[in-house]
């Protein structure tokens, strides 16, 4: 063959090759945004199962369960058994309103991590705001750390909650459980949660309450007037929440008891009883549970039992076959078992996206 031919030849494998590595290309990113597409419309749910006198039933297979959506019945497309690992964000308050207890608080936060499972990877994370003045005008520096990343590490996490956890100031507790969702996003598909210690007074919420329940005469009008569950952070962190399929157990100290309210006037009455109403909202949406501190001795106790509660959950998930409810519609969960007189428990639902 001559040079020309040569050539020639070789140019046209050249081109076809170029052609083939495109199709290869094209269609590894279609089956990509597939996938991703897939994992997006996944509906993952963290399910506890109990017999009538409350008893954690540990023992169900994958057939056992049944998944409905809007009353439709679900296919299920994965199921993890209660043995399987958890990724945790251990949530600490770390603002003024802890600085009272903080040698009972880390001991009781160390007792949690005694009572998870071995192969649990838990994160250390601790939030809390100081004020600054910066030319006259008044800011919040916010104060949100990872103390440790994601380890199944004990002793590394004990030192650190026991020596490292500090702060004071303001509390920002939206922007730090967002920040726990974005640090959880990056564990994959492994099963998530967030146990948060706190009072549950997210200071720039408060402001905003504060002035919603300005001209309000009595609490109940104030409450009215705040509308505690269309707080937008809330709602943020709820969707978030959804999308990865995150259980939140919030631990609510006694400095923010609606009861304990040192001067109730309908506006701290308001701030009061809608940060609560909010904690309650966190631990319904995502299937997790409410734990109020009236004690301070508690809390050791409470840690452990959530941890024990974590132990407990199955995991499913799902993909919808719902596609005519529009964005924003709110999809309703219900979960059987078909073991008789079992009672199922996770999130009631979620808003369509």
């Amino acid at each position: 063959m001559s040079y020309c031919g040569l050539f020639r030849h070789f140019r046209q494998t050249l081109a076809a090759a170029f052609v083939l590595l495109c199709c290869l290309s094209v269609t590894a990113q279609e089956t990509d945004d597939e996938v991703l597409r897939v994992d997006a419309n996944l509906i993952r749910l963290n399910v506890g199962v109990a017999d009538p006198t409350g008893r954690a039933i540990t023992d169900l297979s994958r057939a056992d369960f049944d998944v409905y959506e809007d009353g439709v019945k679900q296919s299920i497309l994965s199921f993890e058994p209660t043995q399987t690992p958890f990724s945790v964000v251990l949530l600490l308050d770390m603002s003024g309103s802890t600085l009272g207890f903080r040698q009972q608080l880390t001991q009781a936060a160390v007792r949690f991590l005694d009572a998870l499972a071995p192969a649990d990877r838990v994160a250390l994370v601790t939030f809390s705001a100081q004020r600054k003045i910066e030319r006259g005008q008044v800011r919040s520096v916010d104060q949100i750390e990872t103390l440790v990343n994601f380890t199944p590490d004990r002793q590394q996490l004990a030192f650190a909650i026991l020596n490292n956890a500090k702060g004071r100031g303001n509390t920002n507790l939206y922007k730090a459980l967002n920040y726990s969702l974005a640090l959880l996003a990056k564990e994959n598909s492994r099963r998530k949660a967030v146990v948060v210690l706190t009072d549950g007074r997210d200071t720039e919420q408060e402001n905003l309450d504060r002035r919603a329940a300005a001209d309000a005469a009595t609490g109940e009008e104030a409450v009215a007037t705040v509308k505690p569950d269309q707080s937008a952070p809330l709602n943020a962190i709820l969707n978030a929440a959804d999308r990865q399929g995150v259980t939140v157990y919030p631990m609510a100290l006694p400095s923010g008891d609606p009861k304990r309210i040192p001067i109730p006037t309908p506006q701290q009455t308001a701030i009061f009883v809608s940060a609560r109403t909010r904690l309650q909202s966190l631990a319904n949406r995502t299937g997790g549970r409410l734990h109020a501190i009236n004690r301070l001795e508690d809390m050791g106790r409470i840690y452990a039992e959530i941890a024990a509660e974590v132990r407990t959950l199955y995991s499913i998930a799902y993909q919808s076959s719902n596609a005519r409810s529009p964005r924003g519609a709110w999809r309703a969960i219900n979960i059987e078992v078909t073991r008789p007189q079992l009672i199922a428990r996770a999130r009631p639902g979620y808003y369509a996206r």
